[in-house]
């Protein structure tokens, strides 16, 4: 008697799908596809953040080069921030006939806030405090050594001049420097700028990294963990080396 079809074994002519896969294989085929597609996704994001940072690296080093300028035509005097101008004096439009493509240099590429600060006539790129904004006392009286000149600054390569801003910074001219003399904590420093802003994931601040601007006109990425581990052992990454009387 012949068994009918339906109750025949299978092998592996029956379990093969009617494209010529078993499931096996087509399983390991949505996995390779899957796989790839995330190598793929993980290499196009990491290739956007080294071009933003790349851009950004740029827009510091003119910055840099203006900031440099900017002395030369002014008896040696960097611009001042708005903490002493007030809102029509931001640092940035003192550098606007000395940069190229202005809009594009004030903006950081990777800023979320970015179109924000745009229009709103913001920079993402601030100041340090401890250059650009003079120690006073309640008088008016200087309270701290002058340092809004190049030649004030004795370790030019090791002094900051300007970072990327934090999202948490309002998007308005106003918003152009730190506050780095109350740099106290890894909290405090993240209200000011982004050590994270490229290649961190938005959480946790210590990963990722960030550019800055340094007296000497060098642009230098520093990894945050790097950048936490210094703060939470008492240095502050803002204050220049080489300087006494700060605090």
């Amino acid at each position: 008697m012949q068994i009918p079809a339906v109750l025949r074994p299978c092998n592996e002519k029956t379990s093969r799908l009617r494209g010529g896969f078993t499931l096996v294989e087509l399983l390991v085929v949505i996995v390779l596809v899957a796989t790839l597609t995330t190598l793929a996704a993980v290499g196009i994001r990491g290739g956007i953040t080294a071009s933003r940072q790349a851009a950004s690296t740029v827009n510091l080093r003119n910055i840099g080069v203006a900031l440099q300028s900017y002395a030369d035509d002014h008896n040696g005097v960097y611009p001042e921030t708005t903490h002493s101008t007030g809102l029509a004096g931001a640092w940035i439009y003192s550098l606007e006939r000395y940069l190229g493509k202005f809009d594009e240099v004030r903006i950081c590429p990777a800023d979320p806030r970015g179109k924000e600060r745009l229009e709103a006539r913001g920079s993402s790129y601030i100041l340090n405090s401890y250059i650009f904004v003079p120690m006073v006392g309640p008088f008016g009286q200087p309270t701290g050594p002058k340092l809004n000149r190049p030649n004030a600054i004795p370790q030019p390569e090791r002094t900051i001049l300007a970072f990327i801003c934090s999202d948490r910074m309002g998007v308005g001219p106003g918003n152009d420097h730190t506050h780095s003399q109350l740099w106290k904590s890894w909290s405090a420093v993240c209200d000011d700028i982004a050590p994270d802003r490229f290649g961190g994931d938005g959480k946790n601040r210590a990963k990722g990294r960030s550019v800055y601007l340094h007296a000497d006109g060098s642009v230098v990425a520093i990894p945050a963990a790097e950048l936490k581990q210094r703060t939470e052992s008492g240095i502050n990454i803002a204050k220049p080396p080489g300087v006494s009387g700060l605090p």
